[in-house]
Parts: structure tokens; C-alpha cells; sequence
């Protein structure tokens, strides 16, 4: 009977992973974490999305071109994105932030047994918090090739030490593809969705991440690595992936003076916003929804990626990835953005493998046309 039973749930998960699932019906507040159905496989050339370029297997976009992009589904990592022994390498320090010191985020975390989604897909959500200190994790990329006490330009990165960024820039500076920059991974306050520490700095549609990033983390970065950030917004740039790429925009959206370039993986352009704000109802899907189609243009650059087999949940109609982004990429090019989008064929969420092919295209594109003032 064990046998049998086994055999029938493999029958089960094979089918399920031909054809796109329905999703299951979300578990009641209260009960345990169910586990997530798997996200079903779209099809770039999908009616309604955006018409694409399909590149040959294995290569990427050139980091000059703007518009929209297939790659997959081989995912080989690129040759900066493995440490070369001639190749100047830069200094990392660590530090950590207590989230007792910090004016804008004293920190949050979700009750135990409550959930972020709702009983029943379009109902009210059931979400409690209570207070909840953490420790905040930081890296700080310095490259061999910065000079102390100069004006250097440099990138924000969410959710903690990136490796993988601070050896990609040892390369990429070495080759003189982007400028010699200050790399500065912020980790998240813990948790993450709606009612978590994380989802409130991430997912909140405003400009308090930014003020955050602004006023507490680089100050201790200039006091206690000697090295001077730039002022000018063409000179910083943010990374993040999932909800951390959202973050990323909304930095640059909501204090466009502080940014210009945005890099986001998988950008949660869906709406887990929460507390819910009346004036942005649907989260960070009301970007493409709302939002950039009603404003004017802004001075802002965007890699944007996502996978064929991202996030979708069944909650409602807001929490389709795949979809965000393609009507991310229909809007910005809409607008006359410069961006590029890029659809991973054979990619999950936030994707390791997209990530080690595509990272130094990405910033090489990101930062193109970047020239340095003196501030």
C-alpha cells in the first residue's frame, strides 16, 4: 500500500509539472504553512506580452541596447563572475546595524500562526505584528582601485552580502566596463511578506527605505571606511530581486534626486504591500497599473529580468510576477524609457544561474553613459 501510494503522488507531480496547475485553495488564518504549489511555466511569445528578441542559447543582450529580450535555457555563468588571480581584488567589511539605534525602522515581525494571504482569493487579508528587535547585516565592497577620501560613485544592494556582486566588480572595474564604484549590501530587518520586517521595508509604496538608506546606513559607511559617496543621482545606483528589486525602484522613483539606475531580478511588481495604503491599493503592481503610466517621465535607467517559471499566486489578480514585469516592460517602453527586460526561459524566482550569466551585462548596462562630477 506504501508503494502504491508513493507511485500515484509521483504520477501526480509529474502531471502537475506538464501543465500549469490550478492552484490550490489557500489554508484558513491559523493554519500551518501549506506547501506552495509550483508555479506554472508561461511561454514568452504569450499573447499580450511584449514582443521580444529571442537570443541564442547560452548568450546575452549588449549592454547598449534598450528593449526586450529571450534567453535560455542554458544558463552558463560569465567569465566575471569568477575570481581571476590577476584581477585587482577589493576589500569587504562587515558591520551590523541594531534595530534599537535605528529612528525609521525600530523593527516588526508577524504573529506566529497568522498569514499573509487571504482566506479565499480576493478577501481581506488576515495580518497581525508585534514589535521584534533584529540585527541588520551589512557589506561594504570596497575596490583595490579606489582612492581614499575621493568621490566615488556606487550601488545599493538589498538583502545582505553579496559575493557575487563584489567578484563581478573586481572584474568588471579591471576591464574598464563600469566605473570604479563603493559597493554597499543592506541586509533586510528579517522576515518576509506582509506583517514581516522585510515586507514593510521592501513592499511599502513611499520613500522611507531610501530616507533610511539616506540618513543611518551610508553615514556610518563614510565614517567608518573613508570613503565618499557621491551626491550625484547619475553616480548611484540599487539592485534587489523579488521584493528586494521593488525596493530598488522605489528608491529611484520616490527620490529620483538620490537615483538614476535601477538593476531588479524577479521585482516584486505585485501588490504585497501591507499596512495597505488607499493611495496605492495594489501594492507595487500599481506601478505599470497607475502610476508610471500617469507621470511623467523620469531620469531613470532600469534592467529588469524575470523567469519563466516565477512566482504566481492565486490570492487575487495582483500576484502574477511574470505578468508584472511584462506590463512593467509594456509601460517603460511606452513612456520611452531607457530599459532592458530580459525573459529567462528554464529560470525560477530569483534565479542563481540567470543571475551568474546575466550580472555583468546588467551593470554594464545600467551604468552606461555614466560620467562622473565632481560634488
Amino acid at each position: 500500500m506504501f508503494r502504491l501510494s508513493c507511485l500515484a503522488f509521483l504520477i501526480s507531480v509529474i502531471a502537475i509539472a506538464q501543465t500549469p496547475p490550478t492552484p490550490a485553495t489557500p489554508p484558513t488564518p491559523g493554519a500551518g504553512r501549506a506547501a506552495r504549489p509550483p508555479a506554472p511555466t508561461r511561454d514568452p511569445h504569450t499573447p499580450g506580452y511584449v514582443s521580444a528578441k529571442e537570443l541564442p542559447d547560452g548568450t546575452n543582450p549588449s549592454p547598449k541596447d534598450d528593449g526586450n529580450f529571450i534567453i535560455g535555457p542554458t544558463h552558463n555563468p560569465a567569465p566575471e563572475m569568477t575570481a581571476q588571480e590577476n584581477v585587482p581584488q577589493g576589500t569587504v567589511y562587515n558591520f551590523d546595524m541594531q534595530s534599537a539605534d535605528s529612528k525609521f525602522y525600530p523593527g516588526i515581525a508577524r504573529d506566529p500562526m497568522t498569514r499573509g494571504q487571504a482566506p479565499t482569493p480576493g478577501a481581506p487579508m488576515t495580518i497581525s505584528s508585534h514589535a521584534a528587535a533584529y540585527t541588520r547585516h551589512v557589506a561594504v565592497y570596497v575596490p583595490k582601485q579606489y582612492v581614499p577620501g575621493t568621490i566615488a560613485p556606487f550601488i545599493v544592494g538589498a538583502d545582505g552580502p553579496d559575493k557575487a556582486l563584489f567578484t563581478c566588480l573586481d572584474n568588471l572595474i579591471a576591464e574598464h566596463k563600469v566605473p570604479v564604484m563603493i559597493a554597499i549590501s543592506i541586509g533586510n530587518g528579517s522576515g518576509d511578506g506582509q506583517g514581516s520586517e522585510r515586507g514593510l521595508e521592501y513592499d511599502t509604496m513611499s520613500g522611507k527605505y531610501a530616507e533610511f538608506v539616506e540618513a543611518e546606513v551610508l553615514p556610518l559607511v563614510e565614517k567608518q571606511y573613508n570613503v565618499k559617496l557621491t551626491r550625484d543621482p547619475e553616480g548611484r545606483a540599487t539592485m534587489g530581486g523579488s521584493s528586494g528589486g521593488s525596493a530598488a525602484l522605489e528608491m529611484a522613483w520616490y527620490h529620483t534626486e538620490l537615483y538614476h539606475r535601477v538593476l531588479t531580478y524577479s521585482g516584486t511588481y505585485v501588490n504585497q504591500q501591507w499596512p495597505v495604503n488607499p493611495e496605492t491599493p495594489h501594492g507595487a503592481w500599481e506601478f505599470h497599473e497607475h502610476i508610471i503610466p500617469a507621470s511623467p517621465v523620469k531620469p531613470i535607467r532600469i534592467w529588469m529580468e524575470v523567469g519563466d517559471r516565477d512566482n504566481y499566486m492565486n490570492r487575487d489578480d495582483y500576484h502574477d510576477w511574470v505578468l508584472a514585469n511584462e506590463k512593467m516592460a509594456q509601460v517603460l517602453a511606452a513612456k520611452g524609457y531607457h530599459y532592458q527586460f530580459v525573459f529567462a526561459v528554464n529560470a525560477g524566482h530569483t534565479d542563481r544561474t540567470v543571475k551568474q550569466q546575466t550580472l555583468p551585462e546588467a551593470l554594464e548596462y545600467v551604468w552606461q553613459d555614466y560620467k562622473p562630477v565632481k560634488n
